[in-house]
């Protein structure tokens, strides 16, 4: 058995390289149990269709952390990336203090707009009010709080936090113990726990300033300043408010000509994606990137946005 182990790990070990030689493409994903691994199942089965002279697999991983990392061992050759974590990856900030990461964007599949969701009766128009108005910026552990308390901060926001899980936090709000909470979107809709805050209590949302939109785009580009339209649930009217998203990430080190396959197959795929994530129905992947993008894309990836015409923001441009 240990020489099975042994002989499995050095497999393991020596995909990366052989990846560069072959085409024959690891693929990190997250936990088999998360909705986001069927995904990657599908991409995978895309590419190995569409993308000529790659063959990709998939691997069941830690996410996002985990798939760096595998990425800076050449363990996995591409991977589930969060946008805000990717961005301190690049910078080598906040977990990568001082260890910045050859770390590239080849698109971004959904966002998580971050919805500050409100008791229509606490009488509170505006972020700024929430100073003393019991509050939960998230759910105890997640990236939302931490996310929420971060742009709290950089905008001198205050609010008397309160914390707790999901079933909590909404029977408070329900029983007006709780004014309020944060919480990611589905897309550009409202999540299902805001729905059934909604069918018996009348809720607001709560957007950004166009001057605090400002700053957070100055302070803050480990997240994106989203619009969201009219319609994020009924009567809601458009609002704009902090994002991250989650994508897909590899090494400048991937050769042009591979990473511009692989984003081909994905982009021009209008069914495969769909399925294995409903809230991609319709969706426009190019858009999603534009959107919630915060690193430079891999030069393959720029290449397919540019040959669409698509004028590409300054912070998703390769570096030179």
């Amino acid at each position: 058995m240990k020489h099975l182990v042994h002989a499995l790990l050095g497999a393991t070990l020596l995909a990366g390289p052989l990846a560069a030689q072959d085409k024959d493409l690891l693929i990190g994903s997250t936990s088999a149990s998360s909705s986001h691994y069927g995904y990657f199942v599908a991409v995978g089965q895309l590419i190995n269709d569409n993308a000529e002279g790659v063959r990709a697999s998939v691997v069941e991983t830690g996410a996002t952390m985990d798939n760096i990392r595998r990425m800076s061992r050449n363990q996995v050759d591409l991977g589930l990336v969060t946008t805000n974590v990717a961005q301190h990856a690049a910078a080598g900030t906040n977990e990568f203090d001082g260890n910045a990461q050859d770390l590239t964007l080849l698109w971004v599949y959904t966002g998580a707009p971050q919805n500050v969701v409100m008791r229509a009766d606490a009488g509170v128009t505006d972020l700024a009010g929430l100073d003393g108005v019991r509050f939960n910026p998230g759910i105890k552990g997640s990236a939302t709080e931490a996310t929420t308390e971060a742009v709290f901060t950089t905008l001198g926001l205050t609010a008397d936090y309160v914390r707790g899980s999901t079933t909590d936090v909404v029977d408070m709000i329900k029983d007006n113990r709780l004014a309020g909470y944060v919480k990611s979107g589905a897309g550009n809709k409202l999540d299902g726990s805001t729905m059934d805050i909604a069918t018996s209590t009348d809720i607001a949302i709560l957007g950004l300033s166009a001057e605090q939109a400002d700053t957070l785009r100055a302070k803050m580009p480990d997240i994106s300043v989203v619009d969201i339209p009219e319609g994020a649930a009924t009567g809601v009217p458009a609002y704009t408010t902090w994002s991250f998203g989650v994508g897909v990430g590899a090494p400048s080190s991937m050769d042009e000509e591979t990473a511009y396959q692989i984003v081909k197959a994905v982009m021009e795929d209008t069914e495969a994606q769909a399925n294995a994530m409903a809230s991609l129905k319709g969706a426009s992947l190019a858009d999603i990137t534009l959107q919630f993008g915060t690193i430079p894309l891999h030069p393959g990836a720029a290449r397919w946005f540019e040959e669409q015409g698509i004028d590409l923001p300054a912070k998703l441009k390769p570096a030179e």
